[in-house]
């Protein structure tokens, strides 16, 4: 990866008797998130310039002030370097998570020569990536407000207040971002135009607000937020082996971007799959899907980087229906073949149109996000370790007329409002078998769904939750860790008494 500063923030204070003396050429810019380390600490690191008479060999130094302008402890006026041929470099390490800093550079005892970077936090950096549920397209109505501490790295290239929309493809440095104009030529727009574009969107409410709002009031650690989505992209549109193309491909931006912003996040929250659920590409996104998430932990150096996102939700569309299940099926399977990962189910979700997920349930989304978040990587926080990662279906076992669909990873008891929806029988080819007449949670075993059938099922017998593109489901657990799509083959129980583990048909349970 290229330095971790790759965009100049420049910051001149001039005055008669040292005009443009000091500048900052590389480092952070205002209202920037630094990405904290294991120690809980960032590196800031910097260089520049040094104009006028006799300035080789004069000391650099730079302090941190805190939100009351006093010195933060420990980093009253440090040396950071000697000026040599004009130029400068140095660094400062182990600012403590937090803020926000005000940032000063000078030459040293040269009280005129003081150069600044304002409001910066160290915190925790999170890349948003994916389409169009990804780039939000919920209504632009009660959206959720913003927080001090949450900064978001807009698609221009501009740290700043992190409110909705996040995403603005319009405005991006990136070609491979930019709408196309009336010559169908990609464009990019500013000034007028785009402030007309911007006061005129009523779309635009994604989950990355929520999420990071709802992570800064369990942790009290700032959140910096990359937006890297965008509408109508497949697999192969974010093809790693792009990433040398920088700004002309969607992966090369996305990793420019994140160098931009220092080169290392937290994690990645991620929304994909409605593009590829079609005959051409359905049956080799499994498999780029995983390759997409190994090669960007090895671009990152991250090996371990915790990746979280969605199972696709609803569409109200008649067409490529098996294909739409099957890339839940194969989002479902890869939670437990891909590790530091984890899935949060959508399918339960209101949306604002035919596709995208509404704004307020695009809150419910970030909050499930959260949590997934906060029990991997905050499990001694409000013990959130004790959460459970939400409902995975693990058996479906016939005894006489009821079939017991067994689930782990319950928080507390399955409910629903109102009866309880989107279980269906079919045979081995999908046919719909009008079996179920009656359901409910067992009043034994508060992780496990009674479904009453009626007749004979055949052997070859496979429940399904969430079958087709449009099913209405409504089963979730007490923390609203909701149940995923998954098909599982029924497996007949002789005697009633023994358990048996399921034969699944796609799907893969929970770890």
């Amino acid at each position: 990866m290229r330095a971790a500063w790759s965009v100049a923030a420049l910051f001149t204070v001039a005055f008669s008797a040292y005009p443009q003396e000091l500048r900052i050429t590389n480092g952070p810019a205002d209202n920037q998130v630094l990405q904290r380390d294991a120690e809980q600490t960032a590196r800031i690191a910097l260089s520049g310039t040094a104009a006028g008479k006799k300035v080789d060999g004069k000391e650099i130094e730079a302090r941190l002030l805190d939100a009351r302008a006093t010195d933060l402890p420990g980093f009253h006026w440090t040396r950071l370097g000697k000026i040599q041929k004009q130029r400068w470099s140095g660094d400062l390490r182990g600012v403590p998570t937090g803020g926000p800093y005000r940032l000063e550079v000078r030459m040293a005892g040269v009280e005129t020569s003081v150069v600044s970077v304002a409001n910066l936090l160290v915190g925790d950096l999170w890349l948003l990536a994916g389409q169009s549920n990804m780039e939000g397209h919920g209504d632009l109505l009660d959206v959720q407000p913003p927080s001090p501490i949450v900064r978001n790295f807009d698609m221009a290239d501009r740290w700043r207040q992190a409110e909705e929309p996040l995403h603005t493809v319009a405005s991006a440095v990136d070609p491979v971002h930019w709408p196309l104009n009336a010559l169908n030529q990609p464009e990019r727009l500013t000034g007028q135009r785009l402030e007309d574009y911007m006061a005129n969107r009523k779309k635009g409410a994604g989950l990355g607000l929520p999420f990071a709002v709802e992570m800064v009031a369990r942790t009290g650690v700032p959140i910096g937020l990359i937006p890297c989505a965008h509408g109508g992209t497949s697999m192969d549109q974010w093809n790693p082996l792009w990433k040398d193309r920088e700004g002309e491909s969607l992966y090369g931006s996305m990793f420019r971007r994140v160098g931009a912003a220092g080169g290392h996040v937290r994690g990645v929250l991620w929304y994909q799959g409605e593009s590829d659920a079609n005959p051409k590409a359905e049956a080799a996104f499994h498999e780029k899907f995983a390759n997409f998430v190994k090669a960007l932990r090895a671009d990152l150096n991250q090996p371990e980087l915790p990746f979280y996102y969605a199972q696709i939700g609803r569409h109200v569309d008649g067409s490529n229906v098996a294909e739409w299940n099957r890339i839940q099926l194969a989002q479902l399977r890869a939670e437990s073949e891909i590790p530091h990962a984890g899935m949060v189910p959508a399918v339960d979700l209101q949306l604002d149109d035919t596709i995208h997920i509404g704004t307020e349930d695009l809150k419910r989304l970030g909050h499930r996000l959260a949590d997934l978040v906060s029990i991997d990587l905050f499990p001694r926080l409000k013990n959130y370790g004790e959460l459970k990662r939400g409902p995975r279906p693990v058996v479906a076992a016939l005894y006489g007329g009821v079939v017991k669909v067994g689930f782990a990873g319950v928080n507390m008891r399955l409910q629903s409002d109102g009866r309880i929806s989107g279980f269906s029988i079919h045979d081995s080819k999908g046919a719909l078998l009008p079996a179920i007449y009656k359901t409910r949670v067992d009043p034994a075993e508060a992780s496990t769904v009674l479904l009453y059938v009626q007749g004979k099922l055949p052997p070859d017998a496979v429940l399904w939750y969430g079958f087709g593109k449009d099913p209405y489901c409504n089963v979730r657990d007490a923390a609203d860790m909701a149940v995923p799509v998954f098909a599982m083959k029924i497996v007949p129980q002789a005697g009633g008494a023994a358990t048996a583990t399921a034969k699944n048909a796609g799907t893969g349970a929970s770890r």
